[in-house]
Formats: C-alpha cells, sequence, structure tokens
C-alpha cells in the first residue's frame, strides 16, 4: 500500500513537472514524420498479464516488425531524435502514465516481451510476480545497453547471453529485499546516472552490498570487466537461440 502511494504522489508530481519537456520532445518527434509521436508496446507485467507500455517513439515507424527486440546504439531503426531520447531516457518517462494506471511500478523489474518472457527458467518467473518498474538496480548497471549490444551480429542473442543473466539476478535480488526506503535510494541512484554513469554505478554497488548480494553479482555491477557469455538464473546453460536451444557451459 506504501509502495502504490509513493508510485502514485511522485509519478504526478515527476508528470506535471515534466510535461512541458514531453509535449516538446513529443513535437519533434511527430514532425519528423507526421506520425504518432508515441509507441505503444506490449510487455508482460505482474504474473503474466500483459499490458500497453507507453513510450516516446524513438524508432522509426513499424521498428517492430522486423522481430528484433534488442536495442543497440548504432541499430538503423532510430532516428535521429530517438538518439537524444535514449541518451536522456525520455522515453521511459512517458511510462509514468503506466505507474499511474497501475501497470508499473516506479521501482521492479524491467518489463519484457512476451518473447523474452517465453525464454525464462521457473527461476526467472520470480520476476513476474511483483508489478514491474521504471527502474532497478539493472536499469543502472546496464544503462549503456545500446553500447553493450553494437556491432553483435544478433542483438537478441547477445543481450540474452550478456545483460539478461544479471539482470535477471539484479531483479530477483531487488524482489527479495524490496522496500521503502530502497525504492527511493534506486531512484536517486537513477537520477545520478542521468548526469554520472561512474558515480551511480559506484552508488549502486554501495547499495548491493549493504544488501548482501553475491561476489560475483558486485564484480558485474562494478563494470570494470568485460561482459563474457553466462546463463541465465535457474540454468547452467548459455542462451544460443530464442527458440530455446541451449549449450552447455
Amino acid at each position: 500500500m506504501l509502495k502504490r502511494t509513493l508510485d502514485i504522489f511522485i509519478s504526478t508530481i515527476a508528470l506535471l513537472l515534466l510535461s512541458p519537456i514531453l509535449i516538446i520532445v513529443a513535437l519533434i518527434v511527430f514532425l519528423k514524420d507526421f506520425h504518432s509521436p508515441l509507441y505503444i508496446a506490449p510487455r508482460v507485467g505482474q504474473n503474466g498479464h500483459v499490458f500497453m507500455m507507453i513510450k516516446l517513439r524513438s524508432m522509426i515507424i513499424n521498428a517492430d516488425k522486423t522481430g528484433v527486440d534488442s536495442t543497440s546504439a548504432n541499430d538503423q531503426r532510430i532516428t535521429s531524435s530517438g538518439h537524444f531520447i535514449r541518451r536522456y531516457k525520455l522515453d521511459e518517462l512517458t511510462q509514468l502514465w503506466n505507474v499511474l494506471l497501475g501497470d508499473m511500478s516506479l521501482v521492479g523489474p524491467r518489463p519484457n516481451v512476451k518473447r523474452e518472457t517465453d525464454l525464462y527458467t521457473n527461476e526467472e518467473y520470480g520476476l513476474l510476480t511483483v508489478k514491474p518498474g521504471i527502474t532497478d538496480f539493472s536499469s543502472i548497471v546496464f544503462s549503456d545497453e545500446g553500447e553493450i549490444l553494437k556491432d553483435r551480429p544478433d542483438p537478441d542473442i547477445a543481450y540474452n547471453q550478456l545483460i539478461r543473466p544479471w539482470k535477471s539476478r539484479l531483479g530477483l535480488l531487488y524482489i527479495g529485499h524490496q522496500s521503502m526506503v530502497l525504492d527511493i535510494k534506486l531512484i536517486l541512484c537513477t537520477i545520478v546516472a542521468l548526469f554520472s554513469r561512474d558515480k551511480a554505478l559506484e552508488y549502486a554497488v554501495r547499495l548491493l552490498k549493504h544488501i548482501h548480494a553475491p561476489e560475483d553479482m558486485i564484480k558485474v555491477s562494478r563494470r570494470e570487466d568485460d561482459l563474457i557469455p553466462f546463463p541465465p538464473p535457474g540454468s547452467n546453460e548459455i542462451i544460443i537461440s530464442r527458440d530455446l536451444q541451449i549449450e552447455p557451459i
């Protein structure tokens, strides 16, 4: 109940304060191709419920028809204004409407497309026991997701091998330790990330240590080393295809 109250209060204030910026950016997107500046994207939420997530459109029309769900920094589908929108996470801010509607929370595991949740292990299904959020540990640790996937021959497979294993672990860790205080700290950390990724990572690592995260998770969250393929939680095999074919380590 307190979490929902915080969601409503902060999202309402944030939308009121940010509405001038969002309206101006939406107008810029519209004037580029005279199509809707909003992208309404189906995502899997709490208990497997599919909801429509509201985003400022950063890609060309019908970009989702390509069948590629993960987006690299040099993805040709991103528009000129889309790079600015993604850099400052403006497409995430419109999701405050989803928070008001009750589909999402300010803090929680990031929502995924059904093609990805269909790959979840039994352990990862725990991510669907709570409302998805606008931000969480993984949003900070992998705020450079586009750069990680840049120049990868298959961004979706790269996402499943490099990001998903730790993104899911971080999400499950958050669920096991969620509290009002942790939510507020993660929101503040997310704001810091807009201006200094290094400081945000440092703060996120401190939070992870405080809740006794495993050493391997803390090591990855420092983002000092290159990411290597790793199995998702609940499995000892690395994803090599989204048709559920897997390869032993």
